[in-house]
Parts: structure tokens; C-alpha cells; sequence
């Protein structure tokens, strides 16, 4: 157990961060340590190249002395030659300046002493045997130097002596390792700047990944693609150029693909053509619950925007079929309509079933006969004709239980007796008629409530000919002319404030049906709506 906390920080892994920082101050410390060393390298050549020139310079300068050529003829030196040498050395700087003759001997040198004797150093051959000059590096009594070597001739062509200038190696190194610490100096500048630049990238760049490790990235990436496969709607995300970059197996199934490939990287228009997506990345909205077709396929599609920093980058858009949720709809809507006939049903047989216990407390008991046989037989008698006339259970269940919640509100709702509803086409959408006839029923069971006479409301169906036509009137105040052209729109309601939707639903049903709708006077005062759908849509 006491090893447990060392294990673990070992395994630790060390962050994205820090590793960045390392190896830019690697790189940038490797860099400067090559250029370093081939410029102190360079400087040093260029050094010594250079003070071997001026060598040779202040030896050729010398060796056309006429006193030099005068007193080098001498058996021994005089000391003429020697002051003449040290004086230029001190101008020139050179280490030493030595003069000797064609057998070597010194007649000038640094150190008096060593006047008379033999030069060292084993480089002279090449001045004094071909009358050569050039340069050369050797060990001398001063120690190793580098020097400028040139013949001294006489008139006649002969060499008669030689001169040798020289700067000691130490002083060259003394200098290359002056220029070193200048580059030594310039690595430390630079080391700095990089490690100021690695922890200045590092760090705009772990604030761009939101400050996640690789790791993370990798962990994320999965569980998104995970998320996103897991979805049953179609998923398609593009870019500000409007190409697709992400694509989950609903949706390649959705669009009849056979695979990613054949989506990614493509315009969004050539994917969902007519879903208008690329306008969202110049400024457009969000839409919600649109329908779209593409081919042969009618979808509800969602697209939002991808925001960065408010900024624009792209946008998404998830997409179903729309007969999967119509189905969900349909079952919906049946399970809506049997709650509310329940309710209804519910709160009218509670009222009966009050006045029969009634009648039978105050001792009139045939009354609450009679009444039993009334309610069974006209009830009885609506679910026969509702069978024979509308053989559809959800349009059936959807009139019983307006019907009941008319009883409820005590309105005579009256079921025209020639009503017929039998060829309904399979394909024509249930959910939509029934929002149709609810709006328009509960409308009309508002409007007759309105009115101070008995409410009446009543419904005729038939489905003769090429259109089911519905007429529904109340006995309301009707609708004048001024509120003909208001009451469908959006919003618009002579109620409450918070209605005014019904007839908008209605009107937008019927344009998707391609039904039409006409509104006039009803015998009984109010309105009348007349509802025309096509059993058939033409194209």
C-alpha cells in the first residue's frame, strides 16, 4: 500500500503543455547549439585566415626594406636590424618579428638573447630554398604561432634571408573565445525567446482544444461519435464553406447512401438539396420542425448554427422521416381522443347517474326508467349509425367523443342522419382531418355557447363524388365581413389572448391536404363552414 501514490505518479502521463514546452526549448537549444558551433567554428577559421594574411602582409612589407636587404648581408647582427623589428612589431601588433639570413641565423627577435642563433620551427625550406612565401603554423620558442613567411632577395634574384611574422595561437584562441561568449550569450537570448515563445504557443494552443490532453480528445471524439450514432434522427454537420464533415448511419441510411464517403466532403446542397442550410452561415436563423423533401421522401429537419465566439462556422442539421412521426402522431392523437371521450363520457354519465339516483329517492321510480331507456337507446343508436356510416375507428372515436363533450357543455350537437364517411384513401392523413374537424367543431361549440338561445351545433359528412366535404354550423352570432379575412391568421382571436390558433391550424391542414374551405351564414344565425379535401392529390 506505501507504494501505491509512487506508482501513480508515475504513471502520470505528462501533459500536452509541457511537452510542448520541451520540445520547442529542445529544438530551439539544438539549433542554437549547431549554428553556435559552426559560427565560432567559422569565426575561428576566418580568424586565423585572416592573421595569417596579415602576417604575410607585414613580412612582405619588411622583406623590401633596403636597410633589411643591406644589414641581412652582414656575418652578424648588429642590433640595426633588431630595433628596425621591434619598432614595427609594436605597430603592427604581431607577436614577434624575426629576421634571419640564408642560413637561418637571427638577426632580430623579441628577446635580445636569442640574437645569433638559429631559427626553429622547421618551416623555412620552402622560403629560402624556392623563394616561396606563404603561411604556415609551427612551434617556435615563444610557442605555437601562426606566421607569414617571405623570402628577402637581393638585386641580382637571390635569396638571401628570410622574414617571419608571427601572432601566437593563444592570442588567436583568446580571441574566437571572445567571439564565443558573444555567441554564448546570443544562445542564452535565444533560449529565452524560445521558451517564451513555446509557453506563448502552448498555451494559445491548449486555450484553442478548451485545455484537454490528447487523452481527452481522443476519449471525446469517441464518445461523440458513439452519441451520435446513437441517435435515431439523421445527423449532418458542414463547415463555413458549406461542405458536409460529420454524417451519422441514420442519416447515410436516410439520404440512400452507402456510405460516408459519399456525403463527406460534398456541398450540402448536392446532400439535402431544398434544406438551405449554407444560408444559416450568412447570418440565418435557426428553423425548427420543417418539412423538406428530398426525393421521394418527406422529412422534418431541425437546423441550427455552430457558434464560435459568436462567430459563424458551420451548421447542423438533424432530419426524420416524417411518416415515422406521423405514426408517433397518429398514435398520439388516437390516445388523446379516447381520453378525452373517457372524460367526457366520465362527466355526463356522473350527472345521469345523479338525476336517476334522484328520481328514485323522491319515489319516481318509472321517470328513472324511462330515462335509463332514452340515454341506452340514443346512445346505442349514435355508436350503430357511426359504425355503419364511419368505418374508421379514430374518425369514429374522435365524433363520439365531441359529441359527449358537447352533452357535457349542453349543446345539441346533431350528426346530419345522411352523413356518410366510407371511401377515406389509406394514404390521406388521418391526424390532419381530425385537426380540421376539432378546430372548427370547438369553435363552434364556443360560438353557440355565446349565444342566449338553446346552442345548437351540427355536422354533416359525406364523401360522394371526388372530395369529403364537411360542413359544420352553430347557432352563434355568426362572423362579419370585416373578420372574414383576420380569423385564419396566426394569433388572431376575438376571444382570449392566448387563443387564436385554432382556424390558423385548419387553414395550414387544408393546404397540406390541398383541401379548400368556404365560410357563409348558417340557417341557424351562425356560421357555416363548408371543408372540401380532395380524396386524391393530383400530380
Amino acid at each position: 500500500m506505501q507504494n501505491t501514490a509512487p506508482e501513480q505518479r508515475r504513471k502520470t502521463p505528462i501533459s500536452l503543455q509541457t511537452q510542448m514546452i520541451l520540445l520547442v526549448c529542445l529544438l530551439v537549444l539544438s539549433l542554437t547549439l549547431i549554428a553556435g558551433g559552426l559560427y565560432t567554428a567559422m569565426i575561428g577559421g576566418a580568424l586565423e585566415e585572416q592573421i595569417g594574411k596579415r602576417a604575410l602582409q607585414v613580412s612582405k612589407a619588411v622583406a623590401q626594406i633596403p636597410l633589411v636587404k643591406k644589414q641581412i648581408l652582414k656575418r652578424h647582427p648588429d642590433g640595426t636590424l633588431q630595433n628596425l623589428a621591434e619598432h614595427i612589431r609594436q605597430e603592427t601588433d604581431a607577436e614577434f618579428i624575426v629576421i634571419g639570413n640564408r642560413d637561418s641565423i637571427r638577426f632580430s627577435h623579441p628577446k635580445s638573447d636569442r640574437l645569433g642563433k638559429k631559427m626553429v620551427g622547421g618551416d623555412n625550406t620552402l622560403a629560402l630554398k624556392y623563394g616561396k612565401s606563404y603561411i604556415s603554423k609551427a612551434v617556435g620558442t615563444l610557442g605555437p604561432s601562426i606566421r607569414g613567411k617571405v623570402p628577402i632577395f637581393a638585386e641580382d634574384g637571390k635569396v638571401i634571408g628570410i622574414v617571419s611574422v608571427g601572432y601566437l595561437l593563444e592570442d588567436v584562441q583568446g580571441i574566437i573565445r571572445s567571439h564565443q561568449y558573444k555567441v554564448g550569450m546570443l544562445i542564452g537570448v535565444l533560449m529565452l525567446l524560445g521558451i517564451f515563445g513555446a509557453i506563448t504557443i502552448s498555451s494559445r494552443f491548449k486555450k484553442a482544444i478548451f485545455g484537454l490532453e490528447p487523452e481527452q480528445i481522443a476519449r471525446l471524439f469517441t464518445e461523440r461519435a458513439a452519441i451520435i450514432e446513437s441517435i435515431r434522427e439523421g445527423i449532418v454537420a458542414i463547415d463555413r464553406n458549406a461542405n458536409v464533415t460529420v454524417v451519422n448511419q441514420v442519416a447515410i441510411e436516410t439520404l440512400g447512401k452507402k456510405s460516408e464517403s459519399d456525403i463527406i466532403g460534398q456541398h450540402i446542397k448536392h446532400v439535402l438539396p431544398g434544406a438551405k442550410l449554407s444560408r444559416i452561415l450568412t447570418g440565418g436563423k435557426q428553423r425548427i420542425d420543417q418539412e423538406l423533401s428530398v426525393g421521394d421522401t418527406t422529412m422534418i429537419i431541425n437546423t441550427v448554427p455552430m457558434l464560435d465566439k459568436e462567430r459563424i462556422i458551420g451548421a447542423v442539421a438533424s432530419f426524420r422521416r416524417k411518416d415515422e412521426l406521423d405514426i408517433l402522431a397518429k398514435q398520439l392523437s388516437q390516445v388523446k381522443e379516447y381520453s378525452d371521450m373517457l372524460r367526457a363520457q366520465t362527466h355526463e354519465y356522473s350527472n345521469k347517474l345523479h338525476t336517476i339516483a334522484g328520481l328514485i329517492q323522491i319515489g319516481h321510480e318509472k321517470e328513472a326508467l324511462d330515462l335509463i331507456g332514452r340515454e341506452s337507446a340514443g346512445y346505442q343508436g349514435l355508436i350503430a349509425f357511426l359504425a355503419k356510416a364511419v368505418p374508421h375507428p379514430v374518425l369514429a372515436a374522435f365524433i363520439i367523443g365531441k359529441y359527449n363533450h358537447a352533452q357535457e357543455l349542453r349543446i345539441d350537437f346533431e350528426i346530419d342522419p345522411d352523413s356518410q364517411l366510407v371511401d377515406v384513401s389509406p394514404d390521406l392523413n388521418r391526424e390532419k382531418i381530425l385537426t380540421i374537424l376539432g378546430n372548427l367543431l370547438d369553435n363552434a361549440f364556443d360560438a353557440a355557447l355565446q349565444h342566449e338561445r338553446s346552442p345548437q351545433v351540427k355536422l354533416s359528412m359525406t364523401d360522394i363524388g371526388n372530395d369529403l366535404i364537411f360542413e359544420i354550423e352553430d347557432s352563434g352570432i355568426g362572423i362579419t365581413q370585416e373578420l372574414t379575412d383576420k380569423i385564419f391568421e396566426k394569433g388572431f382571436s376575438t376571444k382570449h389572448a392566448d387563443r387564436g390558433q385554432g382556424l390558423y391550424l385548419v387553414k395550414k391542414a387544408l393546404q397540406d391536404l390541398g383541401g379548400q374551405m368556404t365560410l357563409a351564414d348558417s340557417n341557424m344565425g351562425g356560421a357555416l363552414f363548408s371543408v372540401f379535401i380532395p380524396k386524391q392529390r393530383n400530380g
